[in-house]
């Protein structure tokens, strides 16, 4: 059994036991409500932020996305905060970043938060020519899977994908619908690459999701404004009745072929 197979069914593991279980040592946690099996068929690109529809969720349920990580001191004090209110995450990982880091991304997927891949230098996708852009986020998955489990497989582990900045372009999204890749936008977004001290960012973050009545959050996990707000961020989405949803890949969304393959890595 490869460490692919292993850190997943860790993490698989971790999760099953996370939602609607009581918190270890925090009985006032926020915890994670329940699971979403996302299924590219159904939901191939979501987030009202870049598409015309988003994940089925109910209102005020969140999803919690973290982008361009994995960033040392910043990534673990929101792993450390998440944990703390056994709340899981989504973070979409930068290639070079998880190359920099590969014991850091792997504690994030050990502790049952699910990873996608954000390419492997976070450029503007729809600046570059088609096959250079497919070469940038193959590099990317490519080394994301490589700090995670020493390898890529066949098929990417977490068929999630966004794009930096939101730039995508009709050709790479067809691209990547043909793969069965999950293209993931966001219905709200903290604005933390804006400097601004985290109170502010709190409030800003706050007033934008009682706007939309929940949906996918965007942070980044590399901002230190952000890893200092997130204690505060998560007692406030308790104290207002948000209920947190913790999105997983739909089984069997690699074909048996790549199952097999990757079983025999």
């Amino acid at each position: 059994m490869t460490l692919r197979w292993l850190f997943g069914l860790a993490a698989l593991a971790w999760t099953s036991a996370a939602a609607g279980a009581p918190c270890p040592g925090n009985p006032d946690a926020l915890g994670t409500e329940r699971v979403l099996a996302v299924d590219t068929r159904a939901t191939p690109r979501v987030g009202r932020k870049q598409f015309p529809a988003t994940l089925p969720l109910a209102p005020k349920e969140v999803v919690l996305t973290f982008d361009d990580g994995p960033w040392r001191g910043t990534t673990e004090r929101v792993l450390d905060d998440l944990r703390r209110e056994c709340v899981q995450a989504t973070f979409f990982m930068v290639g070079a970043r998880a190359a920099e880091h590969p014991a850091l991304a792997r504690r994030v997927l050990t502790e049952g938060h699910t990873v996608g891949y954000h390419t492997f230098s976070h450029p503007l996708l729809n600046h570059m020519p088609l096959a250079a852009a497919e070469a940038e986020i193959d590099r990317g998955i490519a080394s994301v899977e490589k700090a995670l489990y020493g390898g890529p497989g066949r098929s990417p582990a977490t068929p999630f994908f966004r794009f930096p900045g939101f730039a995508a372009s009709p050709a790479l999204l067809d691209r990547l619908a043909r793969r069965g890749m999950v293209v993931f936008g966001a219905d709200l977004w903290a604005s933390d690459w804006n400097l601004m001290f985290p109170a502010d960012q709190l409030h800003l973050v706050m007033n934008r999701l009682h706007a939309a009545g929940g949906g996918i959050v965007l942070f980044h996990d590399t901002k230190a404004q952000t890893a200092a707000m997130i204690p505060a961020f998560l007692r406030e989405l308790k104290r207002n009745g948000y209920r947190v949803v913790h999105v997983v890949p739909a089984m069997g969304h690699a074909s048996p072929a790549a199952a097999a393959t990757n079983l025999q890595q």
